[in-house]
């Protein structure tokens, strides 16, 4: 049997394969996606949930790209939240609780009828590399499928290690086995690798939950959600979030677990994510607080099952049972299962390039936790662009590479890879230093017309985009010429607690006033009222707060978009294979060790590597004539 040659192989169905796949196969590539479980394509393997701070713009980017994260997040939503409202729009980040059973059913339907992807349900245990250049992978049953490029998204699978207090299970989720011999392969090509950690907590039975004890927490009413296409929402049932706390007893029960926990007995030795830490962590971190708040989030639109986010655990299962029945409504809890911490390989992320392909072997791609992210959102914002570029390197065409300036997509991807990673990376606004330029509401016009050049958004979306530029920039050139005087708009303006105007001004000036929003205008000035009834209804308010926001923020947008320019110079000294580091002694001893490992690209790059300093980049551009 002959079996088909493949422009493009994915390993691993997770966030990073689905979006890695689906993006190379719809660029015209032949596409082939290996997973161990096609039951569990892009499964939620901790909590029901896409999106959050920072989180929420990536999917916003992954869409506004015409990846699919955003579009099955909507689809399967059974609430949705705008975190951050309080703050300036450049915080803002949505966030949904999903039903992960519809979100992995979604996604496979779009995967069995995305045009030129293959599916096969196997274990790849091997890669087929010649003369430094990847050629395939052979699978446990034995077929060996030939390709052009390769991209590896493993998430937890790789030597993956489960454990419950002192019990041990091979695993890269609870009930699956984990991925043996890639790791080994790829050490002995010379990659770096190492161990992370990550953690799940307790799933509970929410029949035996007592909510009149607990603070209910609903979602946002209103039209918010990732995807750009109007007709893409949820038509689950919402569903309500509800918050507890640990209590000084809860805490006395896990301390006495101390002893047989694997995070503390020396067995677990890797790093695991700062930024969400398990139960034991908080304890000892935060040893003098009383409490820690929990949020009970359903699974899903009708099961009972609900997840303890905040108490992510490895202790042992008696000890988790017996402090869990001491928190507040969950006295009578029943559980489904324990919480448990799982180690797996990763691969050092300085040893890609930005494209996400590995420099030591060709036309091999890392996606996802094997760069040592955490998170859904990373992983599959790294799957796409290397979906992307696996299918051009495949074409001999130009590659893909997002900016620092351009996507919150290219600070994760330039943090990796320039700066590396020592414990399990996750995605927050503060990373990005041009955080009001990448904001959630314009992700389609930073990124839809370079996914439009590429093939991968749709007419239809570049249509949409238009449109809504044109809407935006019509409701901005109205309010900045059309004058109000003051009998029509001093009440509003008082129950605002603003001050009343004394003569007539611009519409733009009222609403640029903080406690003043461009909705709170629209009926008492006839004449925008009557202009807005041109916006079509389904994206009325997403449109017209578009304006808003650079209504109210053009000053501070301004300003940073000439700082990213006068930024973006150094980005466009090329630096790659002129210098041999290992004999410019001028530059620091870690300067010359971190540049000829990294070998950047540009000089923008270089000044952002962990441990070069100013002094050292001032010496590169006299070695250039600069």
């Amino acid at each position: 049997m002959i079996l088909p040659f493949y422009d493009v192989i994915v390993v691993g169905g997770g966030h990073a394969g689905c979006e890695a796949a689906t993006a190379a196969a719809r660029l015209g590539s032949k596409t082939l996606l290996i997973t161990m479980d096609m039951g569990k394509y892009a499964q939620m393997s901790c909590n029901p949930a896409i999106g959050g701070i920072a989180k929420g713009q990536i999917v916003r980017e992954i869409d506004a790209l015409g990846g699919f994260t955003g579009v099955v997040a909507d689809r399967s939503s059974i609430q949705f939240r705008m975190l951050n409202r309080s703050k300036g729009p450049a915080m803002w980040s949505p966030r949904v609780q999903n039903d992960r059973f519809r979100f992995s059913e979604y996604w496979r339907d779009i995967l069995e009828n995305t045009d030129n992807l293959d599916l096969w349900q196997d274990a790849v245990i091997h890669l087929i590399i010649e003369d430094g250049v990847v050629k395939g992978v052979k699978t446990k049953i034995g077929v060996e499928f030939q390709s052009k490029t390769v991209i590896l998204t493993n998430g937890t699978f790789l030597n993956g290690l489960m454990h419950i207090g002192q019990s041990k299970m091979e695993g890269g989720r609870i009930g699956e086995s984990a991925s043996y011999f890639i790791s080994d392969q790829l050490a002995e090509a010379g990659f770096k690798t190492g161990r992370l950690k990550t953690g799940t907590p307790v799933r509970i039975d929410g029949r035996s939950i007592d909510f009149s004890k607990l603070t209910e927490q609903k979602g946002d009413e209103g039209y918010y959600k990732f995807s750009y296409l109007p007709a893409v929402k949820s038509e689950l049932k919402q569903r309500s979030c509800w918050i507890t706390h640990t209590s000084p007893e809860v805490h006395k029960v896990l301390e006495k677990g101390f002893d047989e926990s694997p995070m503390y007995d020396g067995t677990i030795q890797s790093t695991g994510p700062r930024y969400c830490p398990s139960i034991e962590s908080k304890l000892i971190t935060f040893a003098e607080k009383q409490q820690h708040q929990l949020f009970l989030e359903p699974e899903g639109e009708t099961t009972h099952e609900y997840y303890l986010n905040g108490f992510s655990s490895s202790l042992p299962w008696q000890v988790q049972y017996e402090a869990l029945r001491l928190i507040e409504g969950l006295e009578n809890a029943k559980i489904y299962r324990p919480g448990y911490a799982i180690e797996y390989d990763y691969f050092d992320p300085t040893q890609l390039y930005h494209t996400l392909e590995t420099k030591y072997i060709s036309n091999l791609f890392f996606g996802g936790q094997i760069n040592g992210t955490t998170g859904y959102e990373e992983a599959a914002a790294q799957g796409i662009v290397a979906g992307i570029n696996a299918h051009l390197k495949a074409h001999e065409e130009p590659e893909f590479v997002l900016g620092r300036d351009e996507a919150y997509i290219g600070v994760l991807i330039d943090d990796l890879v320039t700066k590396g990673v020592d414990e399990p990376y996750r995605m927050f606004t503060s990373r990005a230093e041009y955080r009001i330029l990448l904001r959630q509401d314009d992700a389609d016009a930073r990124l839809t017309p370079r996914a439009f050049q590429l093939g991968l958004a749709s007419q239809e979306r570049i249509d949409l985009l238009e449109e809504k530029l044109r809407l935006r920039d019509e409701i901005i050139d109205f309010v900045s010429n059309f004058s109000i005087k003051p009998q029509y708009i001093n009440q509003l303006l008082e129950s605002k607690n603003t001050s009343p105007l004394k003569q007539g001004v611009k519409l733009r000036d009222v609403i640029a006033r903080p406690q003043i929003s461009i909705f709170d205008v629209v009926e008492p000035v006839t004449p925008f009222k009557k202009m807005l009834e041109k916006i079509p209804l389904d994206r009325f308010e997403e449109i017209v707060e578009s304006a808003e926001i650079l209504i109210k923020y053009s000053g501070y947008i301004e300003r940073e978009k000439l700082m990213a320019d006068k930024f973006k110079r150094l980005e466009n000294i090329d630096i790659e294979n002129k210098f041999d580091y290992g004999s410019i002694h001028t530059i620091s001893t870690e300067a010359r060790q971190k540049l000829s490992k990294i070998r950047p690209k540009t000089i923008g790059q270089a000044s952002r590597i962990s441990g070069v300093n100013p002094s050292d980049i001032n010496v590169l551009l006299v070695m250039l004539g600069r």
